[in-house]
């Protein structure tokens, strides 16, 4: 079985930008692996776990100047809310702050080794100033006179204040914020935050794929969570196909809680095939979780959560001989791709290629292969295996800030930001542009517009554009 994986390339940071939003409906990268099967994976890839959520808009906020070799460039600065599947709300300060909000972009919880901050030794002080300030401090009278705001502070100032300070981390940017009282919060956060760990999953299942033999139990799959208690929903074709969800014992399963071990059992005479069951709960999401949008839309970090629905899906794969893959992926923003994480439970080889390489995973074996993939591309590949088994994994690889990304070299960007309001009341950003004015504003339309044009043209049209000065790197 051989898998080969291509990616289209897209560069040039202005370039870069729209052709990774594009992509996303007309110019996916795909690759493909030749073989029998059906698709009976969608939805939550395997590997990924926790709240998903679309982005609302900027809902309290203040105004910030960027201060850059290119001038000085005035943002909107303050706390996003985003309304989760299933029930819930979140609200978050973004940690990229020169790459624009997409209106009613979708999110996904995600740990930071996914995003930016995977690769930022400050994110822990991040997290500090989360926890230490608003909307997890909701007294602003104490708030301000333990940062030594003596004039005090609005819900518009505090939130200005507090991105200011995480832009100062999270984009290492020369940033202040417009309003006295705002910046002299966003001075005491950033001279006092302290290094904290990173924040455990909401909900996540471990591992999120296995394999194995009909007529056994497949797993363990033990619940990882923050939730008291956990619905277990067993594959959606049980009833005909046979395949339970139970404990170690053998007994059906439908709750469980942290550390429950879970098992797929499979009768004995069911042909190859695949099955995916699915928990859910409800809980608070911790501070400081990272979540990482779909498209191309900056990355965000929680401040505060309501008990919001969390979700997780893990799959089994079964055969009677031959190879048995049981596939999941992760982002790897460490080493610039995703990593594949194949587990054979086969009496054969699983043999596949990658990036011009062939990669064999024994019988027995478990192996991880990291895809290099490069940075602000969509991309969106499947997995096909024997009995039916595929498995698609798409996203965005966006790992860096851009002011990291450029070797701080002058921001570009599509056009210039509108001036933020001082001191907003909280209302919407007007619905026809981008959420945030961090860098990139009112692209949308012009987005739509090469968008369609390219579906005019046919959606097998490849966007080229040349970066310069860069072959090498590639």
């Amino acid at each position: 079985m051989l898998f080969s994986f291509s990616v289209r390339s897209v560069t040039g940071r202005a370039a870069a930008r729209l052709a990774a939003v594009t992509a996303v409906s007309a110019l996916a990268a795909t690759a493909v692996v030749t073989g029998a099967g059906r698709a009976v994976a969608d939805g939550t890839a395997p590997g990924q776990g926790g709240a998903t959520a679309t982005i609302d808009g900027l809902k309290t906020y203040g105004a910030a100047v960027i201060h850059g070799d290119a001038g000085d460039q005035e943002v909107s600065a303050g706390l996003f809310e985003m309304s989760v599947e299933g029930g819930g709300t979140l609200q978050t300060y973004c940690v990229d702050i020169h790459n624009p909000t997409q209106k009613d972009a979708r999110y996904r919880e995600t740990s930071w080794s996914g995003t930016s901050l995977g690769v930022n030794e400050d994110a822990g002080r991040i997290r500090w100033i989360l926890q230490n300030s608003y909307p997890q401090v909701n007294d602003l009278a104490a708030l301000a006179k333990k940062a030594g705001v003596s004039g005090g502070l609005t819900e518009q100032d505090a939130a200005a204040g507090t991105q200011v300070a995480i832009w100062r981390y999270s984009d290492d940017a020369d940033v202040e914020a417009v309003d006295p009282q705002a910046e002299r919060l966003a001075d005491y956060l950033h001279q006092h935050a302290r290094d904290l760990g990173e924040p455990r999953a909401s909900l996540t299942l471990d591992p999120p794929a296995v394999s194995g033999r009909p007529g056994a139990l497949l797993g363990p799959v033990t619940v990882h969570t923050d939730a008291r208690r956990v619905t277990v929903t067993p594959p959606a074709d049980s009833a005909t196909s046979g395949v339970r969800i139970v404990d170690q014992d053998g007994q059906a399963v439908t709750s469980a809680a942290d550390g429950s071990r879970i098992y797929f059992d499979v009768p004995e005479d069911a042909p190859a095939g695949t099955a995916a069951l699915t928990v859910q709960a409800s809980t608070t999401v911790p501070v400081g979780r990272a979540f990482a949008a779909e498209s191309r839309s900056q990355t965000q970090i929680l401040a505060g959560s309501s008990e919001s629905t969390v979700s997780a899906v893990a799959s089994a794969t079964w055969a009677e001989q031959g190879a048995i893959p049981a596939l999941s992926a992760a982002k790897n923003c460490a080493e610039g791709g995703v990593d594949i994480t194949a587990v054979n439970k086969g009496d054969e080889a699983f043999t596949f290629g990658l990036m011009g390489a062939e990669h064999t995973i024994a019988a027995g074996e478990t192996r991880t292969v990291t895809v290099p993939l490069q940075e602000d591309r969509s991309y969106d590949f499947t997995i096909r295996g024997p009995g039916g088994f595929e498995q698609r994994f798409t996203g965005v690889l966006d790992c860096r800030t851009q002011g990291s990304a450029t070797g701080g070299e002058a921001t570009q960007t599509l056009s210039e930001p509108s001036p933020a309001t001082v001191g907003g009341t909280g209302t919407d950003p007007d619905p026809d542009t981008n959420l945030a004015e961090t860098g990139g504003s009112g692209v949308t339309p012009l987005i739509g517009g090469i968008a369609l044009a390219l579906l005019i043209l046919g959606g097998g049209t490849l966007l080229v554009v040349r970066r310069r000065d860069t072959a090498t790197r590639d």
